[in-house]
């Protein structure tokens, strides 16, 4: 089951509608203040300009720039597996939805860069939220796996340490291509990549794939 950490927060939950619409607007515009200068070159002022409110606002709903961080990287956990799970529901089996799901998470990336580059800085501005982040990831990706395992359709294990190793293949080539390159990868990459993936993953005798 998965544990709520107490130090990820997203600050204090608006009351009205109007205040949810401003925290957005706070959330949006520290979203693209952290992703384009960084945790330590972002500023609250900044934040709140962006966001077309006054700075005295920022502080109703969170209490420092560390605890909108802290709120970003749960937003990018939250919004990607929703994300995923919803790309892989209609798999027919966990080979397809590795497929799918790599290249799911791809497009969520490309489209996100701000948040992936945020949860890569989080790293070292905040390792326990960036640890929360993958454990979190891995926890319920484990999950789907020994689900999958249940079924033959993938090789017994630690499904966490499988969860672990797959993760790391998209999280790589989403640095790859995104922070390094700019660019979506090319077909032969993914098609490299669902094989090195599928071998490692698929029993020998699983003629699915």
């Amino acid at each position: 089951m998965e544990k709520t950490n107490p130090v990820l927060t997203r600050g204090t939950d608006p009351a009205t509608e109007r205040g949810e619409r401003t925290r957005r607007k706070l959330l949006s515009a520290a979203e693209g203040e952290f992703g384009e200068k960084g945790f330590h070159n972002a500023s609250i002022s900044s934040i709140t300009q962006r966001a077309g409110v006054a700075q005295g606002t920022f502080y109703l709903y969170y209490r420092s720039k560390e605890e909108i961080f802290r709120a970003l990287v749960e937003h990018m956990n939250r919004t990607m597996r929703r994300y995923l799970s919803e790309a892989i529901e209609a798999a027919r089996n966990r080979a397809e939805a590795e497929r799918i799901g790599l290249e799911a998470f791809l497009r969520f990336c490309r489209e996100h860069q701000d948040l992936y580059r945020i949860v890569m800085e989080s790293q070292f501005v905040d390792p326990e939220a960036h640890r929360w982040y993958f454990q979190t990831l891995a926890n319920g990706y484990a999950e789907r796996l020994r689900a999958a395992q249940a079924r033959d359709e993938v090789r017994p294990g630690d499904p966490y340490t499988q969860a672990l190793a797959l993760i790391g293949v998209a999280f790589f080539m989403g640095q790859r291509n995104l922070i390094w390159e700019n660019a979506l990868p090319d077909e032969e990459s993914v098609a490299t990549a669902t094989a090195l993936i599928q071998n490692g993953l698929v029993p020998d005798d699983d003629t699915s794939v």
